[in-house]
């Protein structure tokens, strides 16, 4: 779990206004501007973030550190770090400061989809400063994808290309017609985006495929092949059967979904999990939640843990219908594994740094001097919650993670309205009583 060691030389310059592309590691922003005079009487640093508790997995910093950014980049992570050398300093006290989270399961195509929100809104209450929007696009809507979604967003989006060309316009079905399964197009479309598509997705259960069996999944296992990145793959209620699915699945590739009750559930006859999962986790398919309105129910998330299965990455799934409860969000997500028993630096590193690693972003999830200046901030509030699976299994807990500060290479993204949520994204009326019952419990605390 470490990070990419930036050379010497020449960095990325990541700043939203086209101004410079590059510039040495050994000239700043300001050594530009006065011609590489240094100005005394100029704040070293852009931030400084003093006071709190910093949790960074990836490089083993876990404790009381500041944390200074310059020029959208982490410049020192210190135990104490002067505020006169900053033009912004940020009190945490009290509070953990971690790497931006890195939500590995997303649905961000807004307007163009039937589950996409819009990232941004969101991105600034709940620290999530990198989406990977998992197959919303496929190859004949990824155009707009990027030119709408992608280059607009403050937030960092990458995606995973739907095997289907159509993506997920509707619901459902979009492998049930084998006429969408091209992979020549597909290829193509990777090869044009190699710089945000970080893998292939397939949603398989009895409504996605539809009466087309596993074959869905083997032209998916194909085009990961050619194409050189990781699969995702989706499980729920079959057919097919989860025998089938894990008999195509490769070290690196990713089974999302990984706590659902379906029939597909990783769990045997038993309980317990089962064998051949075991191997192929421990050989390097990676366990992925991907919380959702459908994929998460509680009793399979305590057998895994019982039997010493922890998932690899804890992921939102969220879209039109999961926002609305109760999954809510990703802090949410990550305080519901906190309350089961799983550690803060855990739940922290499941999503940040093992998210990251997931799909190869070795530069993103981590506070280390070089890295891009992706951080967030939490309050850990305690009192009585009540959190549910999609079942509306309860659970009582007594942390819950509260974000309180997103930055995006530095920048702090302000909060802005959410859109109204198409009309056609309707939950079931249980639902929403756990929901509203979850809200309350929020606000009594805030």
């Amino acid at each position: 779990m470490g990070y990419r060691e930036f050379g010497d030389d020449w960095i990325d310059c990541r700043d939203k206004e086209p101004v410079v592309l590059a510039i040495r590691r050994s000239e700043t922003v300001n050594d530009l501007k006065t011609g590489g005079q240094t100005d005394p009487a100029l704040p070293e640093y852009d931030v400084v973030i003093v006071g709190g508790e910093v949790i960074d997995p990836g490089t083993g910093t876990i404790g009381a550190f500041d944390i200074a950014v310059k020029d959208g980049r982490i410049a020192a992570v210190e135990a104490a770090i002067p505020t006169e050398r900053a033009r912004r300093v940020i009190d945490a006290t009290g509070q953990i400061v971690t790497p931006g989270l890195v939500d590995l399961h997303t649905h961000v195509y807004w307007g163009a989809t039937y589950w996409g929100i819009e990232a941004d809104p969101v991105a600034a209450r709940t620290g999530v400063t990198t989406w990977l929007d998992v197959g919303s696009a496929g190859a004949y809507s990824f155009p707009g994808f990027r030119e709408y979604i992608v280059n607009p967003s403050r937030a960092r989006i990458f995606a995973l290309l739907n095997l289907s060309s159509i993506g997920l316009i509707a619901p459902t079905w979009e492998l049930a017609n084998p006429d969408y399964w091209n992979i020549d197009l597909a290829a193509e479309v990777v090869e044009r985006n190699r710089d945000i598509v970080l893998g292939i997705k397939a949603r398989i259960d009895c409504n996605t495929t539809r009466g087309v069996g596993i074959t869905p999944l083997e032209k998916a296992r194909e085009l990961a092949d050619r194409v050189g990145l990781p699969l995702m793959t989706h499980i729920g209620n079959g057919p097919p059967t989860i025998d089938e699915v894990l008999k195509l699945l490769r070290p690196g590739d990713i089974l999302t979904h990984c706590c659902t009750g379906g029939d597909m559930r990783v769990l045997g006859d038993d309980g317990h999990v089962r064998q051949d999962l075991r191997r192929l986790h421990e050989a390097g398919v990676v366990l992925d939640v991907g919380h959702g309105a459908g994929s998460f129910a509680y009793a399979t998330a305590e057998a895994m843990l019982a039997d010493g299965i922890v998932p690899d990455v804890i992921s939102s799934d969220i879209h039109q219908l999961a926002i609305q409860g109760p999954m809510f969000d990703l802090p949410t997500t990550l305080s519901k594994f906190l309350n089961l028993g799983m550690s803060l630096e855990q739940v922290i590193a499941c999503a940040t740094v093992n998210a990251a690693k997931a799909v190869r972003l070795s530069e993103l999830g981590t506070l280390a001097p070089g890295a891009p200046a992706d951080i967030a901030l939490f309050r850990i509030e305690t009192g009585d919650y009540w959190f549910y699976d999609i079942g509306m299994q309860e659970r009582q807990g007594d942390r819950m993670l509260v974000n309180t500060l997103t930055m995006v290479d530095g920048v702090e993204l302000a909060e802005v309205p959410e859109r109204e949520l198409h009309f056609w994204a309707k939950v079931p009326q249980q639902q929403r009583s756990a929901a509203a019952i979850g809200v309350r419990a929020r606000q009594s605390l805030s």
